[in-house]
């Protein structure tokens, strides 16, 4: 089979250069001018932009497609919806007017009305205040979400709960959807406080008048549920500190909840709720059972409270969620190796995957976001290392792959090459790391990223920071040390209570494994991280002297002992089972107070010989501010050069892509320098 692609195609994919032709299930493309055209790097602002496009969506039947984008002229900005034939993606599309508005999600609730989240209030403009301080303005907050529910044909739209003037003023969220209830066009299940008591309750909301009808109320502190044809069958409970919540179950007729399990709030959630299945009773969860290695897919029994065997593992992987199509019905399980990859339920659909990995010659991620009921069209949304975003249209039917928008304006010849490393460490075990050329990759300096978590995992794909250093000359090695998730329980243990020796000493390997690979510049090496990262950047400067020139550390954890006592105080489980999952992984302060001593940067701060860069959101609530202000008194007291930066209204490295790009000018700033 051959697929074909049209002319329009061809030229929007003339930014990626020569795309080389397959056998089989492939396509074929031709070079484009741009390709020759623009080799000059890209400028650091190019990075910081606004993205053009906001989402792309499928419908129901797979007929027609959805776009919001955001158009700027003359300085104003509006969000417009275009509806385009997926039959003849290339036509003029059906556009319609939204406003001065932050679209934050957008889908298909039936085949004429598309529903679309957004942010009043404005964009956050930033504004330096100080050398200690960037902040937004309070003008530029955003004051309230809104579900707005708009017909594809006619472009006339209403706003879910708009005829409750009440709820309008007092509420600032009401753009939380829970079921898009795929055998009632009308209508989908809705999150909304209640007006008397404050508490959740789930609402079905008419679509096309707006209008809300209560049908189930939470507990004093449930954020959310999940449901099976309409029918809640799970519901998440948060603590009061909004680190963990408990999972309670419950059977389709059952009136009474259950708890299920606690589970913290992580990057990687070790329970999560994957599809229905045709039994009313069975849902597919990802999970992993106490004497296992890595996180699978299976069933999970609402009466009995039983998990089935997996359904979908491998070995030395944990899954990273589900493939649904447009019913929620299951697909297959996505995993990360190096790239995405998928183990397809239904095997038929492999092969047209792995043919559009081919088309992008194996360097892409290509994530399914979006499958019609047919299961003949696909919406995939394509990453890389070169590739920043871009929405693609796959016809079974047709044989056609269609480039349906780039998410930006950067384009990948202009951006450096990305590649993975597997690293030998000097205990003789093996880490994936990930090395980012600049663009010409020509030897030169090196910045390495340790990540954050610690148990989540790098992969090889679109990285924004990476490539806004490379465009400076400089490599950028971002390994997954021991420690780090995604590679199953006894990678991610073999990390336990090995802070500031093993971890760092991954790190360390990684950067050696790459200077001789490359022929890099080992005298010109610097660090930078956040959330764990930060705690790396600076224990490495601590550790490696000779090694580092400079240690950049974001929301970084510098004391171990003050962050576990600060996980202890705040820990308002009965059995402290957030406290007891840091122990685990950090060490015990009862028993290891002099070992997590020695691994704290804070009680190190004399041996930091490098100049030290320190960023923290003054309202972080995962690692609290307190831990950079301590380390940079410690910093001033060792008489080290230290510059620390708070971001006023910020939290956990979460700050508007202004304050980002002021922050990324003085990163660099501080490593030209220390490179000069």
């Amino acid at each position: 089979m051959t697929i074909s692609i049209c002319a329009a195609t061809r030229l929007a994919l003339s930014r990626r250069g020569l795309l080389i032709g397959v056998g089989g299930l492939g396509l074929a493309a031709t070079a484009g001018p741009a390709a020759a055209r623009q080799t000059t790097p890209h400028s650091l602002a190019d990075f910081y932009a606004h993205d053009g496009v906001n989402g792309v969506a499928l419908s129901p039947s797979g007929e027609r497609i959805a776009i919001i984008r955001e158009l700027y002229e003359r300085g104003a900005r509006r969000a417009v919806l275009d509806v385009l034939d997926a039959a003849n993606p290339s036509a003029p599309p059906k556009r319609s007017l939204i406003g001065d508005v932050d679209c934050e999600f957008m889908e298909w609730a039936s085949d004429e009305r598309v529903l679309v989240r957004v942010a009043l209030g404005g964009r956050a403009r930033t504004e330096r205040t100080s050398a200690r301080s960037l902040g937004s303005t309070t003008s530029g907050a955003v004051i309230s979400r809104r579900m707005v529910s708009i017909d594809s044909e006619t472009g006339g739209a209403v706003v879910l709960f708009d005829n409750e003037p009440q709820r309008m003023r007092t509420t600032r969220d009401l753009g939380a959807i829970v079921d898009l209830l795929h055998d009632d066009p009308d209508h989908v299940l809705m999150i909304a406080p209640t007006q008397a008591r404050r508490i959740a309750a789930l609402y079905k909301v008419n679509i096309i008048t707006g209008r809300a009808q209560e049908l189930e109320r939470g507990d004093f502190d449930t954020v959310g549920w999940q449901t099976r044809n309409g029918v809640p069958v799970l519901r998440y409970d948060m603590n009061r500190a909004g680190n963990a919540f408990e999972i309670m179950a419950r059977a389709p007729g059952e009136r009474q909840w259950t708890f299920v399990r606690r589970v913290r709030v992580t990057e990687a959630p070790e329970f999560e709720f994957i599809s229905t299945t045709e039994r009313d009773d069975v849902i597919l969860v990802s999970a992993r059972q106490e004497d296992e290695d890595v996180q699978s897919i299976r069933e999970f029994d609402l009466k009995t409270r039983a998990y089935g065997p997996p359904i979908a593992s491998r070995a030395g992987a944990d899954v990273a969620g589900g493939l649904t199509d447009n019913r929620g019905l299951y697909l297959g399980a996505a995993y990360w190796n190096d790239r995405l990859e998928y183990d397809f339920a239904v095997p038929e659909l492999a092969p047209h995957h792995r043919a559009m990995n081919r088309f992008f010659d194996n360097e892409c991620n290509v994530r399914l976001v979006g499958v019609d009921r047919a299961r003949n069209r696909f919406i995939a949304y394509v990453t890389g290392p070169r590739e920043p975003g871009a929405w693609y249209l796959y016809d079974r039917a047709a044989r056609s792959f269609d480039n349906l928008t780039p998410r930006t304006a950067l384009q990948a010849n202009r951006l450096g090459n990305g590649e993975a490393l597997e690293v030998t460490t000097r205990d003789g075990a093996t880490i994936r790391a990930y090395l980012t050329a600049p663009p010409g990759g020509a030897p030169g300096p090196l910045i390495v990223m340790p990540h954050g978590g610690p148990e989540v995992r790098d992969v090889l794909g679109w990285d924004r920071t990476a490539q806004a250093l490379a465009t400076e000359g400089w490599w950028v090695l971002q390994p997954n040390f021991r420690g780090s998730g995604g590679f199953g329980r006894a990678f991610a243990s073999a990390g336990w209570r090995r802070w500031g020796d093993r971890m760092q000493e991954d790190v360390e390997d990684a950067v050696a494994h790459a200077v001789q690979a490359r022929g890099l510049d080992a005298g010109k090496v610097a660090i930078m991280g956040a959330s764990y990262g930060g705690y790396a950047a600076l224990m490495g400067a601590i550790l490696r002297p000779d090694l580092y020139k400079a240690a950049v550390a974001i929301c970084g954890v510098f004391d171990l002992p003050d962050m576990l006592a600060y996980e202890l105080r705040d820990d308002r489980s009965s059995d402290n089972e957030v406290f007891r999952f840091w122990t685990r992984r950090i060490g015990d302060p009862s028993s290891d107070r002099a070992a997590l001593e020695r691994a704290s940067p804070r009680r190190r701060a004399g041996d930091v010989r490098c100049p030290v860069m320190l960023v923290h959101g003054a309202d972080d609530g995962i690692v609290p501010v307190f831990q950079s202000r301590r380390m940079k008194e410690a910093l001033d007291q060792a008489g080290r050069p230290v510059d620390y930066v708070e971001i006023r209204g910020a939290g956990h490295a979460d700050w508007e892509d202004g304050v980002e790009l002021d922050l990324m000018t003085q990163y660099i700033e501080l490593f030209r320098r220390v490179f000069a």
